[in-house]
């Protein structure tokens, strides 16, 4: 018998919230699920439900496909491998990133790619006054930052078809990168083993990045240092690489090695 106290709902229950939570967990334990179904299942009309997955799909925690049925989004597929993969490389990296943050004086990050997004899964920040704060916890869209377009130059042509074909950007056409300036990107950072991202994201910010492999050679993650676009020196790249490369395969003995 289980002897666990019973949980009880809190006095302060918020019904919308409560709705979303409980619409959320739907879709992730059960996979696709309509508007109508989503209402039905919550008892609520079907303008409110659509309503809770609007918001769930601008937060990343739900996906619309084209027949309109709706699936759990990067934020939930994230959390279904975090006790795995995730969670094991992050652990991993986090001595990695403090022994570049020593070096460099910078924020250093890890980011996954889910689809067309770039998730920064850890971030150590630098203790300089002027600095990039923490990225923790941020979706930016993939091709906009230096993982993103490390983890996307993996790509077969099919698969980069796949992640932007433009019937997945039907209601965001003007979030669809111009293909010919993608795959001119992609190319680039292939070529050279690393990326750099000057205002791509955020305005005055300039990241380089180096991709992290698996024990096939398939980049699984990408490590890079952000700081104020003020302080970047070109000059300094070929460094800033050497020194994010030598914590790349650092890290990837250790995760062989678990």
């Amino acid at each position: 018998m289980d002897d666990k106290p019973l949980k009880n709902p809190p006095s302060y229950a918020i019904a919308s919230v409560d709705h979303a939570l409980r619409a959320a967990t739907m879709l992730q334990l059960e996979g696709g699920l309509t508007v109508s179904q989503i209402a039905a299942r919550l008892g609520v009309a079907r303008s409110t439900a659509h309503r809770l997955l609007a918001m769930l799909v601008y937060r990343d925690f739900a996906v619309q496909d084209d027949h309109r049925v709706y699936h759990a989004g990067p934020v939930l597929e994230l959390a279904a491998h975090s006790r795995s993969q995730v969670s094991l490389l992050r652990a991993a990296a986090l001595p990695h990133l403090h022994r570049v943050v020593d070096l460099l004086e910078e924020t250093a990050n890890l980011t996954i790619r889910t689809g067309d997004t770039a998730r920064f899964i850890a971030s150590v920040e630098s203790g300089r006054a002027l600095r990039v704060g923490s990225r923790e916890g941020m979706v930016f869209p993939a091709h906009r930052t230096t993982a993103g377009l490390l983890l996307l130059a993996e790509l077969t042509d099919d698969e980069l078809n796949d992640v932007y074909a433009p019937e997945r950007y039907r209601d965001r056409p003007g979030e669809r990168p111009d293909p010919t300036a993608l795959r001119a990107d992609l190319e680039r950072a292939s070529r050279s083993g690393f990326a750099v991202n000057k205002d791509r994201s955020e305005r005055g910010l300039v990241a380089v990045g180096v991709p992290v492999r698996g024990e096939d050679g398939t980049a699984v993650a990408g490590l890079s240092v952000s700081m104020p676009g003020v302080r970047y020196d070109p000059r300094r790249l070929r460094s800033l690489v050497a020194t994010l490369d030598a914590a790349a395969r650092a890290l990837e003995a250790d995760l062989a090695a678990r």
